[in-house]
């Protein structure tokens, strides 16, 4: 890969984290957002749940509309309106302004995600290409979980204001390196939308999507809450919840490379193992998370678990599932993470409202339970799918 490519993939790695990051970071900020808003923790936590959603939504229709122009042009205009929302959710002092702003901003959210991941394939041969993609994963990896001990260092060491100025801060940085050093890129060849909207039709595709569902829910309808967990539960200090967002969030890094090597070696096994052992700790969590010392252990190999699955095992779900159509699989990709995110976050919430907040955890577990189901669902029509494929060419 050249110089100039490595600068390109560079920047996209630090774009995605800007837009995860205004969509996650929040997560660390839940207790002061209610504070500041006079909202409660659940009602503030629509600003996580509806913004998921509103990827969820426009995941697999926006990418494909925005396809054939110019992709220079198009991260410019989604990095712009990021760098504008952010701005007017720092100064507003209405709940409701805040709320429509997120949400017009997750629309635009699965543009530039899913343009990183092709640009960033394409800046490479095809042997690189996955180690290119791999790159901009650490983005999206940062963003969703090392934005948040970030935001909620801040807020605590400085200010609620500085915490929101700093997503506006990461944008601008990259709009602007954007405008500077990335070439235009006209499109020059494309799927047709009826080409890539056929993938739906395969059983294995729908079965990777509620799979993929389920393990966001498993992890985001615990980890929308951890501070607050931290906060009433673990009865951390402000200084010490953030410290443990941090170790989440380097786990979490740590979990990408783990779950990577994992893949090469024995996928299969792999996208079972790694929930089974979420579950594990997701009980452990349950009957120690009052204790500060266990909660920091539990909190490291929770995030390795989690890394993994967010990001690469949730990815290879449905990129395995739809090679002919990588485009719009990355679509199906960030919108399914993103249904999970929300239905994580909203009975989370639901949870924490009726039963109070140790038992958010039950979320993480019930949803763990159900994914297995499908995951083992789906391992069987795969190994179904290659022995018909070998009797096909025996026949032959």
């Amino acid at each position: 890969m050249t110089k100039r490519n490595k600068l390109l993939v560079f920047i996209l790695t630090i774009g995605v984290f800007g837009i995860l990051n205004t969509e996650m970071g929040v997560i660390g900020l839940l207790p002061s957002i209610a504070d500041h808003f006079h909202v409660s923790i659940p009602k503030a936590g629509w600003l996580v749940s509806l913004f998921a959603l509103g990827v969820a939504i426009s995941g697999p229709i926006m990418p494909l509309l925005f396809s054939g122009i110019n992709r220079k042009k198009v991260m410019l205009l989604v990095l712009g309106i990021f760098v504008l929302g952010n701005i007017v959710s720092l100064f507003t002092f209405s709940f409701t302004i805040t709320l429509v702003v997120r949400v017009i901003l997750a629309f635009f959210h699965p543009i530039y995600c899913s343009l990183a991941f092709t640009v960033a394939a394409s800046s490479a041969s095809k042997e690189e290409a996955p180690k290119a993609v791999a790159k901009v994963f650490i983005g999206v990896s940062a963003g969703m979980v090392a934005g948040v001990p970030i935001a909620s260092f801040i807020n605590s060491a400085v200010s609620y204001e500085m915490a929101m100025a700093f997503f506006a801060i990461v944008n601008v940085i990259v709009f602007i390196a954007t405008l500077i050093f990335v070439p235009s890129m006209p499109v020059e060849e494309r799927l047709s939308y009826g080409t890539q909207f056929s993938v739906l039709k395969k059983t294995i595709v729908w079965l990777s999507i509620v799979t993929v569902i389920l393990l966001n829910s498993a992890v985001f309808g615990v980890y929308s809450y951890l501070a607050e967990y931290l906060k009433t539960v673990t009865n951390m200090s402000p200084n010490t919840i953030s410290l443990t967002l941090f170790i989440f969030g380097g786990a979490n890094i740590i979990g990408n490379i783990v779950a990577g090597k994992s893949l090469t070696h024995n996928a299969t096994k792999s996208i079972v193992t790694f929930p089974l052992l979420l579950g594990a700790v997701y009980i452990i969590l349950f009957f120690t998370g009052q204790f500060t010392a266990s909660m920091a252990i539990i909190t490291f190999i929770w995030g390795i678990l989690a890394g993994g699955i967010m990001a690469n095992i949730n990815q290879y779900l449905i990129a395995s599932s739809a090679p002919e159509a990588p485009d719009f699989a990355n679509g199906l990709f960030i919108s399914s993470c993103n249904v999970g995110t929300t239905l994580g976050a909203a009975v989370g919430g639901l949870f924490i409202s009726e039963m109070g907040t140790q038992y958010v955890v039950l979320v993480g577990v019930l949803s763990l339970l159900l994914s297995l189901v499908f995951i083992l669902m789906r391992n069987y029509m795969g190994s179904s799918s290659v022995q018909n494929n070998l009797l096909d060419k025996k026949s032959i």
